[in-house]
Formats: C-alpha cells, sequence, structure tokens
C-alpha cells in the first residue's frame, strides 16, 4: 500500500452551489428555485485547519469501508483514534491505512478485504496513529 501525504490546500476559499433536493442518477435539471445556498468544501471538510491533512491511498485492502485505490482522505489528527475508526498509521516505519481495533490490551489493525489477513500489533513493534480518516473522495473520471 502506498500513501501520500498532502500539505493543506493553498490559500482561497472558494463555495459551490448547495441544491436542496435528492439528485437521481439520471438526468436531473437542477432548478434555481432549489438553491438553499452555497457550501464551501473547504469549511465542509474543514480541510484547512491545522490539524487536518489530506493522503492519497493507494491499493485495495480497504474497499470493503469504500476507500479505493487513487482515493484522497480527510485525516483528523486531532481525535484519538477509538477501537472501530480507520486510521493512517505507520507500523514499524509502514504506512497504512486501516481499522483499529482494540479490545482487552490486544491492538489489532484490520483490512476491510478479506484478501489481507489483521495484522496484529506485538509486543516490541512500533505503532505510531498519525490521524484518524474523517471523509474519502474519488475521482470518478480516473
Amino acid at each position: 500500500m502506498t500513501i501520500t501525504i498532502f500539505s493543506t490546500p493553498p490559500e482561497g476559499s472558494e463555495s459551490h452551489a448547495l441544491y436542496g433536493f435528492n439528485v437521481p442518477a439520471g438526468f436531473p435539471s437542477p432548478a434555481a428555485d432549489h438553491l438553499e445556498g452555497h457550501l464551501s468544501l473547504d469549511e465542509l471538510f474543514d480541510i484547512r485547519a491545522p490539524h487536518v491533512y489530506l493522503v492519497r491511498v493507494e491499493g485495495d485492502s480497504m474497499q470493503g469501508a469504500g476507500i479505493y485505490s487513487g482515493d484522497l482522505v480527510i485525516v483528523d489528527r486531532s481525535r484519538e483514534a477509538a477501537h472501530g475508526d480507520i486510521v493512517i498509521a505507520a507500523i514499524n516505519s509502514e504506512p497504512v491505512c486501516k481499522r483499529l481495533h482494540r479490545r482487552d490490551g490486544v491492538v489489532i489493525l484490520k483490512s476491510e478485504n478479506t484478501a489481507y489477513p489483521p495484522r496484529y500489533v506485538m509486543e516490541g513493534d512500533d505503532l505510531m496513529v498519525w490521524g484518524v480518516v474523517r471523509y474519502s473522495v474519488r475521482d470518478h473520471a480516473q
């Protein structure tokens, strides 16, 4: 698995129209009378906050969680990782994106693809959690 860490985006924020109706997967025609306001993706994802960073994930081990190779994930390093969170971490200096399991002193990093076995964190392993994944973004033009 490859993880690319991006810095925060450049200065300047752009807001986008937010329409107040559900969009079917057909050919809707957004009408101006459905406009609820404007939405800033910077604000929605809080990506300008100093504790938030962006990571591009490569590999298929998290497909079951809806994170596919090439997806961008938005990571919050201010949140303490809890049981069940998807985290960006380093195990013995190897960066990973996995689901964290903690029960009765046992720590496991689990993939969301049955092709990959769970990674038990053993005594002597160095685990450093770099943050909790909050959102994922997929480029459908790939």
